[in-house]
């Protein structure tokens, strides 16, 4: 049978070419996939050689300056006196002073018995002021060998940092105590963030501590035994947040050191190039996962290459039939085309003639017509008024119901749809006017107009027997859809407009990119100037007080005053960087501004007086609404130009309220400033050529960081001056009431009158955690009951008064079966502490009528936290669900 045999030789040809085809495909794929593979992980370690240059280089950043503080005389001797002979509040000014402008560190003097005397944030609800470091290895380390490093969570803060410690010597070289930098690193996590990467950093008992992804900070990426465990407790690297150990899999290696990895979690690839690099110097492990999945497009790309390579001559024959399809296509879509076109000619004659008699009944009191006609529809008499409407045409244009209105002037319309740019550009006036001589002259017209939210309406119009018009607006995007369709089939001009479109939208993005990275670029250089300033400083500072009798006292006191100088345009450089960068919030509060403008009178009246000038200040009562960090700068710059540009006489720090605000001024007696310069003072390194304290020349951003911080918090600035006798400078400001500024204060003295003697119910399983709690809240003067159940506390409700406030940690299900019984006539308000894992349950707990607030909690957020409630609850019930988190 040759007709079978050769419709068998046919298959079985058909099959040997598939199977050719199929073979060459899979190892095309397969080659693809790996070299894919190998080249991101030398782009990973490539990637992980700058991630640590740049960690390096941040730590680097901070080393030196433990090392020169442990050579101050000052503290050596504190550290060598009695505890009773200490001056504490020296000592911490010192240390703030050493930790510069920026205050991203904190320096801590710890003494030989590992307790903190003195601390850089000595004034903050967190001081490590006080406390007993002698558990940390940092510290241990030190006293052993000089120095110590150590990564881990702030028993006083609960941030995380990379402690860098220094042993400080008496003259007989025994160790006295230590000074030990915390340095954050979230500066750097977060620029792993915008990488686009899984970047992780772990120690060297493999717990990853810092990463791009919160999944995966304090989670092991190997099990942790009972000796690393017993030793992270006992140092409280990272308190009580250790996670579960990792999950995934290696599933190849690769070139470059790198790994092929199968990670499960939510959230990640399932297939990532993981590639590690060695951090010696701290012992730490720098890791990158990059997703895999490049490499798969890679193989894809590669194995239609090879299908393209096999099958030309299918591929031909197919284009050919597609062509011929195409054309027939073509030809059918063109001639329906036309159908529809002259379909619609007729039937929009029809709609026309339907439209003019609806319109004419509406016009003799039956408007109620035009809202079975699908499109817009607008009817105006003979003296341009509108007489009738349906909603579609309200809708089209979205009219306030204000503005229509029978007998209303269509010039009215028109006018409102200048306004909002509905009428196209040019002249309002001219548009309106070429719209209203089409009305009168009664002309036909139709025009097609592209609005702004990209709709295209078909606008028709026609005259009325006996005067009048009557106009219509369809919606016409799907029949220019098919027009368009068909154009498209032989021309490519349009895609050819939007790539290029499209290549000038990236190069705009990379330029703006660019300048973002400028920004960065300067805060990171003057920041990176910071430190080795402040160093030389304290050696200025130890050479001035050690050999004052063998150098020259005057030269010093230069070398000093140009330091400062330094170190002062520096820190102007940095704020604006921030302000220009976006780093910096507008974070207001509501607080008293007498305590902030009494200590800017205290420091710039040592200053004026040092140059015989009075300063004088007007004390206020006002409570007012702003950043109060901000805000001080932005007056501390006021004062420092009004120092400087008074030769002689007074300066006045006060307050003027107007009707809603209050204006802080600075009045002075000096040079004054000409009218044709007002406009240049609030530039950047711009200045006035005065002869005024030509060795000490600003750099000229004060007068700029002011205007930054004017227009981040919302504030409005004032500037008179009167050349020869003096200027003002004013800054207006939200005026509060100081009953809304005794919430908001945290660290006000009323606040510890309020937890007195108040009736405190703590809930909490963990008893090391309650025990703790309830010595904080004793210390306030709270009477607390602690329960470790919520069945317990249920159970003693009946028998005893309602509490003034319950705190309560966990056992969520229980709580909101306590919130439904009535126990108390009143309840009183409840506050529960929620994870980061547990946010979603803050809805459910607000709903339920229990304020949230999120851990880690500090002691200074949780007094500030209580004393809000017991004052709401004092003054009125608490409204159902209200959240403080």
């Amino acid at each position: 049978m040759p007709g079978h045999q050769q419709k068998a030789l046919k298959i079985a040809l058909l099959l040997a070419l598939i199977a050719a085809i199929a073979g060459s495909t899979l190892a095309a794929a397969w080659y693809a996939r790996q070299r894919a593979l190998e080249q991101l992980s030398a782009q990973a370690l490539n990637q992980l050689q700058v991630r640590a240059l740049a960690l390096q280089r941040l730590i680097d950043r901070y080393r030196v300056l433990p090392t020169v503080l442990a050579l101050d005389p000052e503290l050596r001797h504190a550290l060598s006196s009695p505890a009773s002979a200490i001056d504490v509040d020296a000592l911490d000014r010192k240390l703030t002073q050493a930790n510069g402008a920026t205050h991203v560190s904190t320096l801590t003097l710890i003494n030989r018995q590992g307790v903190a005397i003195a601390a850089s944030n000595w004034n903050e609800p967190s001081s490590n002021v006080g406390l007993d470091y002698a558990f940390r290895p940092y510290f241990q380390q030190a006293m052993q060998h000089d120095q110590g490093t150590f990564y881990g969570i702030g028993i006083s803060t609960n941030l995380p940092g990379y402690f860098i410690s220094e042993a400080l010597h008496d003259d007989q070289r025994q160790r006295i105590g230590v000074i030990v930098i915390k340095i954050p690193l979230d500066t750097l996590e977060q620029e792993w963030v915008n990488s686009g990467d899984t970047v992780l950093l772990s120690d060297a008992n493999e717990v990853v501590f810092l990463s791009s992804q919160r999944a995966w900070i304090y989670r092991p990426l190997t099990p942790l035994g009972p000796n690393i465990e017993s030793s992270l407790a006992r140092t409280r690297q990272y308190g009580n947040s250790l996670l579960p150990s990792a999950a995934f899999r290696n599933v190849q290696s690769l070139g470059s050191g790198g790994q092929l990895v199968h990670v499960d979690r939510p959230g990640m690839p399932h297939d990532v190039v993981w590639q590690s690099m060695q951090l010696p110097a701290q012992q730490w492990t720098l890791h990158l996962l990059r997703d895999a999945h490049p490499a798969t497009i890679a193989a894809y790309r590669s194995a239609v290459l090879a299908l393209s390579i096999w099958l030309p001559v299918i591929l031909l024959a197919l284009f050919l039939q597609q062509r011929l399809r195409a054309a027939q296509l073509h030809t059918r879509s063109r001639r329906d085309l036309e159908r529809l076109i002259s379909h619609y000619a007729s039937a929009l004659r029809s709609e026309e003639d339907s439209l003019v008699h609806a319109a004419l009944q509406a016009m003799a009191g039956h408007p109620e017509v035009l809202e079975r006609l699908p499109q817009g529809v607008s009817v105006i008499d003979a003296q341009l008024r509108l007489v009738a409407w349906n909603a579609r045409y309200a809708e089209l244009f979205g009219y306030p119901e204000t503005l229509l209105k029978a007998r209303q002037p269509v010039e009215e319309l028109f006018r409102y749809n200048a306004r909002r740019g509905l009428l196209g550009p040019g002249d309002m006036d001219e548009a309106i006017q070429r719209r209203l001589n089409y009305l009168r002259r009664g002309s036909p017209h139709m025009v097609e107009r592209e609005r702004p939210d990209g709709s295209l309406l078909e606008i028709r119009g026609r005259p009325l027997p006996g005067g009048g018009f009557v106009t219509s607006y369809a919606d016409i995007a799907l029949y220019k859809e098919a027009a368009r369709e068909l154009r498209t089939l032989t021309s490519t001009l349009e895609h050819r407009i939007e790539k290029s479109t499209q290549d000038l939208r990236a190069a705009t993005t990379e330029a703006e990119r660019a300048n973002r990275n400028k920004t960065r670029y300067v805060a990171a250089a003057v920041h990176d100037l910071l430190q080795p300033l402040n160093a030389a400083r304290l050696f200025a500072g130890s050479l001035k007080s050690a050999s004052a009798s063998a150098t020259d006292p005057a030269l010093l006191e230069r070398i000093e005053r140009s330091l400062q100088a330094l170190d002062s345009q520096l820190t102007s450089m940095l704020d604006l960087a921030r302000l220009d960068a976006g780093a910096i919030s507008p974070d207001l509060h509501v607080f008293a501004l007498a305590p902030m403008l009494q200590e800017l009178a205290g420091q710039f009246g040592i200053m004026a007086q040092a140059k015989g000038l009075r300063l004088s200040f007007v004390n206020t009562s006002a409570w007012v609404r702003s950043n109060p960090a901000l805000l001080q700068r932005a007056v501390q710059n006021f004062l420092s130009n009004a120092v400087h540009y008074t030769p002689n006489g007074r300066i006045l720090l006060g307050c003027r309220r107007t009707k809603h605000a209050l204006r802080i001024e600075v009045w002075d007696t000096g040079i004054g400033i000409p009218e044709d310069r007002r406009h240049v003072i609030f530039q950047e390194f711009r200045r006035l050529d005065t002869a005024v304290d030509a060795d000490e020349r600003s750099a000229g951003l004060g007068l700029s960081i002011v205007e930054r911080i004017a227009n981040l918090l919302g504030h409005s600035l004032h500037v008179r001056s009167w050349p020869g006798h003096g200027s003002v400078f004013g800054i207006e400001i939200e005026l509060a009431k100081p009953a809304i500024a005794g919430h908001a204060d945290n660290d006000d003295s009323s606040s510890d009158s309020l937890l007195k003697n108040r009736n405190v119910w703590l809930i909490q399983e963990n008893a090391h955690l309650r025990h703790k709690a309830v010595s904080l809240l004793q210390s306030w003067g709270c009477k607390v009951a602690e329960w470790p159940k919520v069945d317990d506390a249920l159970t003693h409700a009946g028998a005893s008064t309602a509490p003034d406030l319950i705190l309560v940690d966990g056992q969520w299900e229980p709580i909101l079966a306590f919130l439904k019984t009535d126990v108390w006539l009143r309840r009183p308000p409840m506050v529960a502490f929620l994870g980061k894992e547990e946010s979603s349950l803050q809805s459910v707990l607000r709903e339920a009528g229990v304020h949230t607030t999120t851990l880690p909690l500090s002691a200074a957020r949780l007094r500030a936290v209580m004393t809000q409630l017991l004052l709401a609850q004092d003054q009125a019930p608490l409204p159902s669900g209200e959240g403080l988190g």
